[in-house]
């Protein structure tokens, strides 16, 4: 049976995405990872008063989706508190993990049902798999996305096309053969450690153009940009000033400008995808915005 949230404390459900980019530490070390996470990363300065608080003014502001992420948010010591209490107040949980290692508590969480189990998946091959997040860990993230369906959990699996020789195709017919049925297939977009390590510039007509519009990122330091993609424009931080004022103000505004002049120069915002429109979102929300080149459905590092 799917688990339910123990107490819902708010009913109302209203749009908007927040990413919480609670770390940058992560099992893998993936050679395009946007934000550069890996085995020596860590988990920053904020808080769990500090987290729950974001939180809790994302659900009064009208948020109505936050996503886990990272790095590995499992990984983080305060993350399933913060799984909890979201799905407490009444408001939708992604968590977008590597499926590396999962606990029973996460599978737990993973089988609320409003929660989403987000993942990536390179190869039908062991050997390409983890040459791409330069850690064994194919078997492990494979058995998992067996272990979720067979609990009844609809994961959505990313397909990230690091290379024009990977086995994309029979990847996917891989996954439909398992039982997956939401499958998302991407190129790289030009962030972080990003085109598999070809040490591309960041290139902001990779993103959406919808940046900062009803969504944000919070970073591990309370950094507060436009898009997960982009932990280097910063519009304000939350240790600092309320998310209201954050999302409000100049900075954002500016920054939103900046963004959408760059992605309409560069025609990134508008190219068709084999998912629906899907544009810039590591995950599943919202659907017009999932990782990848632009007119691709896209999704972040491991």
């Amino acid at each position: 049976m799917t688990a339910q949230a123990p107490e819902v404390l708010r009913t109302k459900r209203v749009e908007g995405l927040l990413w919480l980019d609670l770390t940058r530490k992560c099992q893998l070390n993936c050679d395009h990872c946007y934000n550069g996470s890996g085995p020596e990363g860590a988990h920053g300065t904020l808080t769990r008063d500090n987290w729950i608080t974001v939180v809790n003014e994302a659900a009064e502001r009208g948020i109505a989706r936050v996503q886990l992420i990272g790095g590995e948010p499992t990984l983080h010591p305060d993350a399933l508190t913060l799984a909890r209490h979201i799905l407490s107040i009444g408001l939708e949980l992604e968590v977008f993990t590597n499926l590396v290692r999962v606990t029973d508590e996460w599978w737990e969480i993973f089988q609320y049902k409003a929660t989403t189990l987000a993942t990536s998946y390179y190869s039908d091959q062991a050997g390409e798999h983890d040459e791409i997040t330069r850690r064994p860990s194919h078997a492990r993230t494979r058995s998992n996305i067996v272990k979720a369906l067979g609990l009844g959990i609809e994961p959505v699996v990313s397909i990230i096309e690091c290379d024009d020789e990977q086995r994309v195709s029979e990847t996917r017919a891989e996954l439909t053969g398992l039982g997956v049925e939401r499958i998302k297939v991407d190129r790289v977009r030009p962030f972080g450690r990003a085109a598999c390590g070809s040490g591309q510039a960041t290139d902001l007509s990779g993103l959406c153009g919808k940046c900062g519009t009803d969504r944000a990122a919070v970073g591990p330091d309370g950094n507060v940009t436009p898009c997960v993609f982009t932990p280097s424009l910063g519009v304000g931080n939350v240790l600092d000033g309320g998310l209201d004022s954050i999302l409000d103000g100049p900075v954002m505004g500016a920054t939103k400008s900046l963004i959408r002049e760059s992605v309409r120069m560069g025609d990134g915002g508008d190219g068709g995808d084999d998912d629906g429109g899907n544009k810039c979102n590591p995950g599943t929300v919202p659907e017009e915005c999932s990782p990848g080149h632009p007119g691709s459905s896209c999704t972040p590092r491991n």
